[in-house]
């Protein structure tokens, strides 16, 4: 009898071991790092679901933000979504790693004018995400002229009522396009040139703002901003008075597309990760819930045809014909940091 009640006990001390070992098994979890606002937080709680794998989400605000913190190592993230120059500049480097493409099947959906860019030519260490372009948004209430040139962002007329990106590549452009060079320019006096016009447009702006933007604007707290086309999409469905356009003298065109960092410690759920945001269930979920472009040729024919067409979202060759994308400076992107300083202490 004694011998039974031991056993017993020691029964259910080794199923209470086992259960409890299984219980406490370490969880995968991935770490994510994307901008704000851009993923439908419903996709993140179906990946969890259908894999068992935990997502860790953070967030940056421009690319040289995630650059640092990525160049730093303080962080160890499976997954980065910056846009091209970047991608350029971390393969240089060696801050991402290859892709194992066999291990991405839904890529296939992927277009194929968004493969073999300039910043990824051989298409082994990127997956387009979203696209688009930059360009101003304004309120028609506000402004009663012709919105066609980046020259209306000098305009006295609307002093105080302007909003610029707080995003050094992106202002700059601005400027530089404006007066007719190349976003990419590494040319000492058109830079010169770009930083004196911001210097002298300061007094027009309202602010230099991130992901702000959107509720300033559908707010009417400014008439005109440089936006992204994605968040111009946002904007107009909450305020149909504000129109989107592509400035004559050219813009960017940017994709922003899925790595991962070297100091990834889960290859393989990353992998997983990647492709799943490449399903064209998924694809269509985030870009619809988004407002960017897609470079998912299977999710766009979903969506509903006011915003397949949209010329803010898909615009017309034509009107990319003077676009760019943003190309890695080298070193030379010290002398962009030391412009945008003294833009910015003015």
């Amino acid at each position: 009898m004694k011998k039974s009640v031991i056993l017993s006990i020691l029964s259910v001390f080794l199923i209470t071991i086992f259960l409890g070992g299984c219980g406490s098994k370490d969880q995968t979890t991935l770490n994510v790092y994307n901008w704000g606002d851009y993923i439908d937080s419903s996709v993140i709680k179906q990946f969890e679901k259908e894999t068992g794998i935990k997502v860790n989400y953070d967030t940056f605000a421009t690319n040289e933000e995630m650059y640092v913190k990525i160049n730093k190592g303080n962080a160890s993230y499976d997954i980065a979504i910056p846009s091209d120059y970047m991608i350029e500049k971390m393969i240089k480097e060696g801050l991402v790693e290859k892709i194992d493409f066999n291990n991405i099947p839904n890529y296939q959906y992927i277009e194929d004018r968004f493969k073999n860019l300039e910043f990824d030519p051989t298409n082994e260490y990127s997956v387009p995400y979203m696209w688009g372009t930059l360009g101003i948004l304004y309120n028609k209430k506000m402004v009663d002229e012709p919105v066609d040139s980046w020259d209306i962002l000098w305009n006295p007329k609307y002093e105080k009522q302007i909003l610029m990106l707080d995003s050094q590549r992106d202002s700059l452009a601005v400027a530089l396009k404006k007066l007719n060079y190349s976003m990419n320019s590494t040319n000492d006096a058109e830079l010169e040139a770009a930083k004196n016009a911001l210097i002298e447009q300061r007094p027009l702006v309202l602010a230099y703002v991130g992901d702000e933007v959107k509720d300033k604007m559908i707010g009417e707290e400014a008439a005109l901003a440089v936006v992204w086309g994605g968040d111009a999409v946002t904007m107009h469905r909450e305020n149909p008075d504000l129109e989107y356009v592509i400035p004559k003298e050219g813009t960017n065109l940017f994709v922003d597309s899925i790595v991962i960092p070297s100091t990834a410690k889960h290859k393989a759920e990353a992998e997983k990760f990647i492709d799943f945001l490449c399903r064209t269930d998924i694809a269509f979920k985030n870009t619809d819930y988004i407002g960017y472009s897609t470079p998912h040729m299977e999710a766009r024919k979903q969506l509903d045809p006011e915003l397949a067409n949209s010329p803010i979202a898909y615009p017309e060759p034509e009107d990319l014909e003077n676009a760019e994308i943003f190309i890695d400076l080298g070193t030379y992107i010290e002398q962009y940091n030391r412009v945008w300083t003294e833009i910015k202490s003015h």
